[in-house]
């Protein structure tokens, strides 16, 4: 073969992220030494963000069949779940995070536009997006510039998509000080039958390249996200990629438009490795090889390298295998939306991917030696528990003292960043666009998504506590689970599936790939237990910090995305309170010790605690209780309890409508600890009075703790007989305060 560059080192395979042993198995894979371009493609393909090679051993044992699954964890570009009617859902979340860490508005706009791409290249129609947002300390300026410049990135991509973005979360951690955390979710409808496939069959079938011109932007963005963040990571700039929400646009009509002809063969994103992964993973699972001439490819910048060619991230494109003669069919659709369309390639039975420019061979790999589950590396990494975990020995609840009054404790919890109101953040989203969400005021735990031509809604969310994550990596992904199903059944709907987006430090680190470990087995046997298969998702590791020597990992998030089905909008739960008098139940035991909270956290400065009390059998009565006065009626409102305890879930309900109330904790109890601690498996509840037999009956029945708190009011707060005041004097510091810290000015 050709090529004009010096063969390559071991120290240049190093450079591009590879290793010694890998530099000598793609010598041994090829029957020669690698020229540049070659190594470049192998370094992205085996990378982690590409390969998974340190993580898909674990990633295989969690739970991959459901009864209403179908496309599965690693089939497509996303999972696909029965809906019925002939509806299925596809849905994903995947993290873009070190491009957000240094560009935090392109990086987080064209987080939403890959995720988006991976629903739309199933043929679904993209109806709802949500994201899991991880920032440092908001005290700092420049997380607060990271938090402006994430949120106006979503909106503003979002906004201009035509996508609501419905729901999400946001914590704030010392932690995420530099490496922040931008995870992005998406969920599309399509009819069964009418989806597409990421594969390549056909020898001689033309191979297409449509949507935006491919510049040099985002090349090694794979690579990029398989390091570690250091001081010196502004210089890999260009691998952060651009977005055009206005050219996604075009690109989702038009390929939905492409694939309803009924003469598209395959389709995938280029998302990261760009060419490069597109060409492979279709040709490895056509088990198809292909020739492509770089020459052919729309460029914005000229005389770009092969290598570039191939490694771009270019945002807005597509790889299409299409059926031989249809060819002016699809260049006639593109050309009606403006995008370009140019036939770069075809399918050949070769299993290699030949790569030409200038009418030259640069590059001549075997396309399943590339790809996860081929010839990509496998590892299985040291592990250790961690060090800092002897410090729970150090926890003494006994010396924890008892505040005089609650008012003023309260008053700051709610104005911590982690329990007050998103409301700065999610009005810059547009929720309401294509009219299909049913709680646009956030009033329900999950979001609901109308199904248009069907009475069924989907309820979706995001969930992960890192915190208690970081204190038990096993029990902690387990109530991440736990409380993603909680809160859609809290909203009136059945949990079905997850996808996951597992962010993690290095997993080199001995404690690092422990917590990882750890993580992915109590998230396997939670989705065992809630019959909640994983349908795929996201591994992304090298979230840490190198400053000053030191390396800094984040707390470990795996963040839960979870589809749930609401059958009827009868069957819809809110949270907020309905009527004054109406009885406040909580449903749940009572906590008998303390554990991590935000309460030990902001007033007790106690990061090493327990966590929160657990029990998988709790929550399921938990959701039995529920459904069933749902299904009878015997509900006005439910809200789970989780940061903050208990008081904070009732002044959520309270706040969302403008009313108060007035409870007690049960007598002889330790009231900071009954509304502070963060037990699992407890919600609130408010019914009617002349329900309140029924509802007792039905809960007995079942075998379910409760307390009997109180009732609603007009608008007084009275907590222990202690005077809170009216709920207007409440709603300004938990709706403003994020507002109020993110206008200062250092």
């Amino acid at each position: 073969m050709s090529d004009t560059l010096a063969l390559p080192s071991v120290d240049t395979a190093i450079k591009l992220g590879l290793n010694q042993e890998e530099f000598e198995k793609i010598k041994n894979i090829l029957g020669r030494d690698p020229n540049f371009t070659e190594l470049s493609i192998f370094s992205v393909m085996w990378s982690e963000h590409c390969s998974y090679k340190n993580s898909i051993k674990w990633l295989k044992t969690l739970p991959r069949d459901g009864k209403k699954l179908l496309v599965g964890a690693g089939e497509e570009n996303a999972g696909l779940v029965d809906l019925g009617d002939g509806l299925a859902c596809a849905f994903k979340i995947e993290s873009h995070n070190h491009p957000s860490a240094l560009e935090p508005y392109q990086g987080a706009a064209t987080g939403v536009g890959g995720i988006h791409r991976d629903i739309f290249t199933m043929g679904a129609r993209p109806i709802a997006a949500l994201n899991s947002l991880r920032f440092g300390a908001l005290s700092r300026k420049h997380t607060r510039k990271l938090v402006d410049g994430v949120v106006r990135g979503i909106g503003d991509y979002g906004n201009c998509l035509g996508v609501p973005t419905v729901g999400g979360e946001c914590y704030f951690d010392e932690s995420y000080n530099q490496n922040i955390l931008v995870n992005a979710m998406s969920a599309g409808i399509v009819k069964i039958g009418q989806t597409a496939s990421a594969i390549a069959l056909g020898v001689g079938n033309p191979v297409l390249i449509v949507g935006s011109a491919t510049g040099k932007d985002g090349i090694h963005g794979a690579t990029f996200a398989s390091a570690d963040l250091t001081e010196d990571s502004a210089d890999d700039l260009p691998a952060v990629q651009v977005g055009d929400p206005f050219q996604e646009k075009l690109l989702l009509e038009a390929t939905l438009e492409a694939i309803k002809t009924g003469k598209l063969i395959g389709v995938q994103d280029m998302g990261a490795a760009g060419i490069t992964c597109s060409t492979s993973e279709m040709s490895a699972k056509g088990k198809v090889g292909m020739e492509i001439h770089l020459d052919l490819v729309p460029t914005r910048q000229a005389h770009m390298e092969a290598f570039e060619i191939l490694l771009s991230e270019s945002q807005e494109r597509m790889l299409m295998v299409i059926e031989k003669g249809s060819e002016s069919l699809f260049f006639d659709i593109f050309d009606k939306w403006d995008l370009e369309c140019a036939q770069i390639g075809t399918v050949t039975d070769t299993g290699r991917l030949e790569f030409f420019q200038n009418g030259k061979i640069v590059a001549d790999v075997p396309a399943w030696d590339l790809v996860l589950g081929g010839g990509a590396p496998v590892y299985d990494r040291p592990t250790k528990v961690p060090e800092y975990l002897k410090k729970l020995d150090q926890f003494a609840a006994q010396h924890i003292s008892h505040p005089n009054h609650l008012k003023p404790i309260f008053l700051g919890l709610i104005r911590s960043p982690n329990i007050a109101s998103k409301k700065w953040i999610f009005e810059q989203y547009d929720s309401t666009v294509r009219t299909n969400s049913v709680n646009t005021l956030h009033k329900s735990d999950s979001a609901v998504i109308r199904i248009k031509s069907s009475d069924k809604a989907l309820c979706l969310t995001t969930d992960c506590n890192s915190a208690y994550v970081y204190l038990d990596p096993y029990t902690g992904t387990q109530i991440a689970v736990a409380e993603a199903a909680r809160n859609i059944v809290c909203s009136g709907g059945t949990p079905v599936a997850i996808t996951n987006c597992l962010n993690f430090g290095n997993p080199y680190n001995p404690e690092v790939y422990w917590q990882f470990t750890q993580a992915i087995q109590g998230m396997g046997d939670a989705c065992r237990f809630f019959d909640t298969p994983v349908t795929g998702g996201n591994v992304s590791f090298y979230n840490q910090t190198i400053l000053d020597d030191q390396t800094i990992p984040i707390y470990p998030t795996p963040t839960i995305g979870m589809m749930g089905i609401l059958d009827h909008p009868d069957q819809l739960i809110t949270l907020d309170f309905k009527n004054a008098s109406d009885i406040i139940l909580m449903l749940g035991d009572a906590p008998h010790a303390f554990s991590y909270s935000e309460y030990l956290r902001i007033f007790h400065k106690i990061r090493y605690a327990p966590v929160p009390r657990f029990e998988l059998e709790a929550e399921k009565k938990l959701h039995d209780i529920i459904h069933l006065l749902n299904q009878n009626q015997l509900l006005q409102s439910a809200h789970d309890i989780s940061e903050g305890g208990s008081l904070t879930s009732i002044m959520e309900s309270a706040i969302a409508a403008d009313l108060g109330f007035q409870i007690a904790s049960p007598e002889g109890s330790r009231s900071d600890l009954f509304f502070f601690n963060e037990d699992q498996g407890r919600a609130i509840i408010s019914v009617k009075t002349e329900d309140l037999d029924s509802v007792l009956k039905h809960i007995e029945e079942l075998d379910v703790s409760y307390i009997k708190l109180g009732q609603v009011t007009n608008g007084q707060i009275t907590v222990n007989n202690e005077n809170f005041g009216n709920i207007n004097e409440w709603k300004i510091p938990y709706n403003q305060y994020l507002k109020e810290i993110m206008h200062q000015e250092n």
